[in-house]
């Protein structure tokens, strides 16, 4: 009844129980010392606790009460936990129908199902918070609301920009990615579109747009869903927190369905997801908790991890165990890890755990300076040629970066170099067309294949597959170059490459059961494995591994990211290539380009993370978020349209790398020319066309209004007060006492009735 579900971003798939077969998770391997995923279901339940580690085991049969496992990277925690639960199904202590276990991504969650299965636990339930929720609002809205349950959007990006329209406001498309952001951190949080501006000031967050008219984009959007009668995901559970809270009898039906709850990645829970599990639990203490601090690195989207960090303030008689033997990565990368969050600080940082590798000695982390990014990633390409060339597998090889916009220079690179590669954080692999394509062709044969002389010609499954998948644009050798075309094949690939596994595993294997397996790997989201080297952000990274990782731009201004400020926004930073580099199994490389293009100013500088870690640097103490260098003014005016007067400046420094800047545009901007900007691109926009109505006004050129370099330096430090506004060079005092009030008007978003009309 409640036990069921399916992947949370596919609200029309049909509701079933997304098992998997034992083929599926062929390829996961164990952590921890012996066992194997492969082997065959124990007999006992004394059976499951066999090579599990001293703590591992500690967590195995710790089947009572309030449980917090604080796991390191890389230290069997899906092992611990799944064993624990399969312990206490095979002694009797749990039954199978009243577990549930929650996780953050479908693909977890089917690895979770796969190892309790193999552990002879069927009928545990693991699922992500939004599939459990989304399946509980299924059943219980006809006798908590009454009638059909509200269309899920598919799309909720779109909805906010129609919101936007209704408004009477333009967004980019930068803008409505972070409004639409802004929207869903504001329902995690249960903030209510009038709390929202005072919420965002209180959390300190950086909105991309006035606050104000961001609250009022957000009840809009509110006001679309309810007209249309459709709703989204956290709607999903604010609606089935809303039921529980309110029906009493429905909340004692689930209480009654689920006892016994595991929790993991704890430390990404919102706090909207923290009060759906407690509604969950009720009265009661039958929670184990798993996660790690150190590992948060979405705190942008509502996630915290104060209630993993207070989980034994509200429950003083929890048992707590730590996992910190290491089984994934060498002693040199583990050292490398342990010395980044040894300078780290914050609540997070005092609660960190020092991981003990447990395998046997590798290479040290390569540390690698280029001139530029092209040449960067020419070299990334080059040594990951070598690597290929020498034996390791393409698909064991990562390149990891901090933002998306990265990857398409190591893409060409990659390209250029004849090495297969595949995206990560994309468009997911069963949702690509190709994909999509290539199931309803092998579908199609296997039903009808008798009547196909290509299939009459294929004597084994591979043979099939690849005969069917040549008609979808499959050929032996990949196509030259980068981008779409190459995207397509590496996608039929990886289905030729499953039908290999597939057939090794058991070789009667039929086309039919090829299509089912793809089924089934479908509806868990399990991809196969793509016969390439992966590129992917760092977040998109988190719960991943590779034998070889390149940790790729680790440079100031890139990470930290520029728009990290804060001390708390610094400490994500670090925590982010924290996880980067306990993704590296047995060898890390890390890079940094001086310049991002070639011929550019070498004025960038190493990650401030890595001082006192890479060789021949000491750690560099105090510097926090504020940035390097800027303007410090004295004696400002106060009272209202006070214009502070010039003050003396120190000598100018980037705010990115902290170089001292001689060239006035780079002086006007406040940052090397070639070091990451942060500008808001579509207030520079309104800047312009603002300045262009001006000058018509006045006669005269636009750059005699303000100049490029300073309407940049405007939309990049986007000024609330004149104060602010003044300390950017190009902004003297008569342009301030001139322009003042219609710039400020404008970074506000409020570009004034001057500006409408003359448009």
């Amino acid at each position: 009844m409640l036990a069921c579900g399916q992947p949370a971003r596919q609200p029309r798939a049909t509701w079933q129980h997304c098992g998997v077969t034992a083929a599926t998770h062929s390829t996961l391997f164990p952590q921890g010392p012996g066992g194997s995923p492969h082997a065959a279901p124990p007999r006992g339940a004394d059976a499951v606790l066999e090579g599990l580690d001293p703590e591992q085991r500690a967590v195995a049969t710790a089947l009572h009460g309030p449980v917090c496992v604080l796991a390191g990277a890389g230290t069997g925690k899906t092992r611990a936990i799944t064993h624990r639960i399969a312990y206490g199904v095979l002694a009797g202590i749990l039954q199978p129908s009243s577990v549930l276990a929650v996780t953050f991504t479908n693909r977890a969650a089917g690895e979770m199902r796969g190892r309790l299965r193999q552990l002879g636990a069927q009928g545990v339930q693991a699922r992500t918070f939004h599939s459990a929720a989304l399946r509980q609002l299924q059943y219980f809205w006809p006798k908590a609301i009454g009638g059909g349950m509200p269309r899920l959007v598919d799309r909720k990006i779109q909805l906010v920009a129609e919101a936007a329209a209704t408004q009477g406001t333009r967004l980019d498309r930068g803008e409505l990615r972070d409004v639409t952001g802004e929207i869903e951190w504001s329902k995690v949080t249960q903030t209510i579109p009038a709390e929202y501006a005072y919420a965002a000031a209180k959390a300190g967050r950086e909105a991309p747009r006035d606050p104000t008219e961001i609250a009022h984009l957000y009840a809009a959007y509110e006001d679309l869903k309810r007209d249309r009668s459709v709703i989204d995901f956290e709607d999903v559970l604010l609606l089935t927190v809303a039921i529980l809270q309110d029906r009493h009898d429905i909340a004692e039906q689930v209480r009654a369905q689920y006892q016994h709850f595991v929790v993991d990645e704890y430390q990404d829970v919102s706090p909207l997801q923290q009060r759906l599990l407690e509604l969950w639990l009720g009265d009661r203490d039958s929670l184990c908790v798993v996660g790690d601090a150190s590992q948060t690195i979405y705190s942008f989207t509502g996630a915290t991890p104060d209630h993993l960090l207070d989980f034994r303030a509200r429950h003083p008689g929890a048992t707590v165990v730590k996992l910190v033997r290491d089984y994934r990565s060498t002693p040199q990368v583990v050292h490398l890890a342990n010395g980044l969050l040894a300078q780290a600080h914050g609540r997070a940082a005092d609660h960190r755990l020092e991981l003990v590798s447990q395998r046997a000695a590798g290479p040290e982390p390569v540390y690698a300076e280029y001139t530029d990014e092209p040449a960067e990633a020419e070299g990334a390409a080059r040594r990951i040629r070598e690597l290929v060339d020498a034996g390791v597998p393409a698909a064991e090889i990562a390149v990891l970066f901090r933002t998306n916009g990265q990857s398409e220079t190591y893409e060409q690179a990659l390209a250029d170099a004849g090495v297969p590669y595949q995206l990560r954080g994309a468009e997911r692999f069963f949702d690509r067309p190709e994909v999509r394509k290539a199931g309803i062709a092998l579908r199609g044969a296997a039903r009808f294949g008798g009547n196909d002389s290509l299939l009459d010609e294929a004597v084994d499954l591979p043979s099939q597959v690849r005969a069917v998948l040549s008609g979808e644009g499959w050929t032996t050798e990949p196509p030259a170059g980068s981008g779409a075309v190459r995207e397509r094949w590496e996608s039929l690939a990886a289905l030729v490459n499953l039908a290999h596994d597939l057939a090794a595993a058991d070789p009667g294997a039929t086309l039919g059961d090829f299509v089912a397996e793809l089924d089934e790997r479908a509806n868990a989201q399990h991809a196969p494995t793509v016969q390439g080297v992966t590129l992917a952000s760092l977040h998109a990274a988190k719960g991943l591994e590779w034998d070889v990782v390149f940790l790729v731009g680790i440079a100031e201004g890139m990470l930290p990211i520029t728009y990290a400020r804060t001390d708390e926004q610094i400490e994500e930073e670090r925590r982010l290539l924290y996880v980067g580099v306990t993704r590296a199994r047995e060898r890390l490389h890390v890079s940094w380009a001086l310049s991002r293009s070639p011929g550019g100013r070498p004025s960038r500088r190493p990650s401030r993370f890595l001082d006192g870690l890479r060789p021949g640097t000491t750690a560099t103490v105090g510097r926090t978020g504020a940035g390097a260098g800027g303007g410090v003014e004295r004696g400002t005016p106060q009272g209202p349209g006070a214009v502070p007067r010039r003050a003396q400046r120190v000598p100018a420094r980037c705010r990115v790398c902290g170089r001292t800047l001689t060239d006035a545009g780079e002086m006007k901007l406040m940052r090397c020319e070639d070091c990451p900007s942060d500008m808001d691109e579509g207030l520079y926009e309104r800047l312009r066309e603002w300045r262009a109505v001006q000058a018509a006004r006045s006669g005269q050129p636009d750059f005699c209004v303000f100049t490029d370099r300073t309407l940049m330096a405007i939309a990049e430090a986007r000024p609330e007060t004149p104060a602010e506004l003044s300390r950017i060079p190009g902004v003297l005092s008569r342009k301030l006492r001139s322009y003042g009030t219609d710039v400020l008007a404008i970074c506000a978003g409020h570009e004034g009735a001057e500006v409408d009309e003359d448009d």
